[in-house]
């Protein structure tokens, strides 16, 4: 090899080092993670009604006001069981009726008990609506009908909605559930 590239050598082998490293794009980095990179606590609490209870300790926690004497966390854990059986194991058909739509509910054992106290108690909480609910031996049957019966963007979104989605129309979930951790309001 003549002397002048082996002198050279190194610095065509930067180069192309240089160029490999660069030409997948600004978007790619090869360097190692750095323990800078790493969260500095973790963030997921876990599974979702734990998660949820764990907001609402947090909240407990944070009101010098909580009267623990009245807390009831066992409650609110039992309303969380109540929505899962309702959002995962109910059974819902929907039939059209003028102004609105027929909800017909239905499960066994705990899920057509959660599926009860569930319908009676969130139908209240939904606006712009009128919500009537009758008991089935299986569940539960939810009349819902727009207010102004001739909306028909009122009577799409019911429909569109349906059941489960009316059921968490609102923002008075987490303020809910925190009532009932705090003994209050149950199902």
């Amino acid at each position: 090899m003549p002397r002048p590239f082996v002198a050279l050598l190194p610095f065509v082998l930067a180069s192309t080092l240089h160029a490999q490293t660069h030409e997948h794009g600004s978007t790619m980095h090869h360097e190692p993670p750095t323990a800078t990179a790493a969260p500095a606590t973790a963030t997921e609490t876990g599974q979702s009604a734990f998660a949820a209870i764990a907001e609402i300790v947090r909240l407990l926690e944070a009101d010098r006001t909580t009267d623990w004497s009245k807390v009831n966390l066992e409650a609110l854990r039992q309303h969380l069981i109540d929505m899962e059986q309702v959002t995962l194991r109910s059974t819902v058909r929907a039939s059209t009726i003028t102004g609105g739509a027929v909800f017909t509910v239905s499960g066994v054992g705990r899920t057509r008990e959660a599926i009860r106290r569930m319908a009676r108690e969130h139908g209240h909480m939904v606006t712009g609506v009128t919500w009537t609910t009758a008991d089935t031996p299986e569940g539960v049957r939810v009349t819902v009908r727009a207010t102004n019966a001739d909306d028909a963007a009122a009577v799409a979104r019911i429909r569109g909605l349906g059941f489960i989605g009316l059921l968490t129309v609102g923002e008075h979930h987490t303020r809910h559930h925190l009532m009932v951790a705090r003994g209050g309001m149950m199902h």
